[in-house]
């Protein structure tokens, strides 16, 4: 593939902050774009991109990001509203702003990352706008529009993986409704970057909707347990009946530290079958060097102890990178960055002693420990 000049949105986010070092990697030249420019500063790969702002919702917004950012071959489209209020009108909305103005600045192709669509006739509105999304994106005369469907996306700092992570760190006996059997489809975050720097190449894939997964298909249950495994965690499953999604959706927000609207609305896609379609890039794209990634591979790499660094200088992009959400890593990392802002320098090697703290209890603590020192979870950046 010929060097391109990428137009990446939502690059402050967890997938696209990662896909911004990559490209580089590559040799791409990068452009960045985000509501609030000075946001960007934080991350490692500034210096080595071009910035500018851009609203997704205000079409004045993007036409001047677009003309600042001259001559664009693709736009990776990352950004979305979920988990606020009329989320689904506002990201049909954003997608089709975005695609007058790129077919206006005579823009090739927009890449956009969303989740597997099943066919079932009652979808979750999550599922729902991720579909609405791509058809808005794909506008007569405009860019040609790649969609690349995803289920759970392994890796410290992903939304779904970090749910995950605390459910399996905070409950000894795992709640397993019926829905915990539906059959998943999940990719590592290392695989999903491979194939969407390989979307960008209009030579090697066409236009069209692929689904892209990882080597096995588990179920949520299955994949809660093996976390628990693999991090060191005893805990057996409770199968428990006439709890649906909609009631955990709820719950969601007052158990878990991840943004409330946010793990609602992702919990209620938990409700169907989140497999692959026939329809991937297998045949068009080889696979990364090595095959990919297995799940426990994957979780492993995840879970393994290392200091967030820069997104640029991980030596894994599984690892937590410094400008992930704070609420991400598990509660005794996090509980670690409580206690440094109320305790004497002297009193900190005791920390390492957190690491014991049985999975309920630390997240009672944490939970205690922001109410303290006033810090409480934030949303997701776009």
């Amino acid at each position: 593939m010929n060097n391109l000049r990428a137009l990446v949105t939502g690059a402050t986010g967890y997938v696209g902050s990662r896909l911004v070092s990559a490209l580089i990697d590559e040799g791409h030249d990068v452009v960045v774009a985000s509501r609030n420019l000075a946001r960007l500063e934080k991350f490692g790969w500034y210096d080595d991109v071009t910035s500018v702002a851009l609203d997704a919702g205000d079409p004045d917004s993007v036409k001047q990001a677009l003309a600042e950012a001259g001559p664009i071959d693709v736009i990776y489209y990352l950004v979305h509203a979920i988990g606020q209020p009329g989320f689904r009108d506002s990201d049909n909305h954003a997608a089709a702003t975005v695609a007058e103005a790129a077919k206006d600045a005579g823009v090739k192709r927009i890449v956009y990352l969303g989740g597997f669509v099943p066919t079932d006739d009652k979808l979750s509105e999550h599922l729902a706008s991720r579909a609405e999304v791509a058809e808005a994106l794909t506008i007569e005369g405009g860019p040609d529009v790649v969609w690349l469907g995803a289920a759970i996306i392994i890796g410290a700092g992903s939304t779904s993986f970090e749910m995950l992570r605390y459910v399996g760190d905070r409950f000894w006996l795992i709640p397993m409704p019926k829905w915990a059997a539906n059959p998943l489809d999940p990719i590592s975050i290392r695989d999903a970057l491979h194939y969407l720097v390989a979307a960008a190449d209009a030579d090697r894939v066409p236009a069209g909707a692929y689904d892209i997964r990882g080597p096995e298909t588990t179920t949520y249950g299955d994949l809660l347990l093996r976390y628990a495994c693999l991090s060191g965690r005893w805990r057996a499953p409770l199968p428990v009946r006439g709890i649906d999604t909609s009631l955990v959706s709820h719950l969601t927000g007052l158990v878990l530290p991840v943004p409330g609207g946010l793990s609602g609305d992702l919990v209620e896609s938990l409700d169907h079958p989140m497999t692959a379609s026939k329809h991937g890039l297998n045949d068009l794209v080889p696979d990364p060097p090595g095959g990919l990634m297995p799940i426990d591979e994957s979780i492993k790499r995840s879970v393994a102890p290392h200091r967030a660094r820069p997104v640029d200088l991980l030596s894994d992009v599984h690892h937590l990178a410094d400008t992930d959400p704070d609420w991400a890593g598990g509660d005794t990392l996090r509980i670690r960055r409580l206690i440094r802002t109320v305790t004497p320098p002297i009193a900190r090697p005791a920390l390492a002693l957190l690491g014991v703290v049985p999975g309920p209890v630390a997240g009672a603590l944490r939970t205690g420990l922001d109410t303290l020192v006033n810090l409480v979870p934030k949303g997701l950046s776009g």
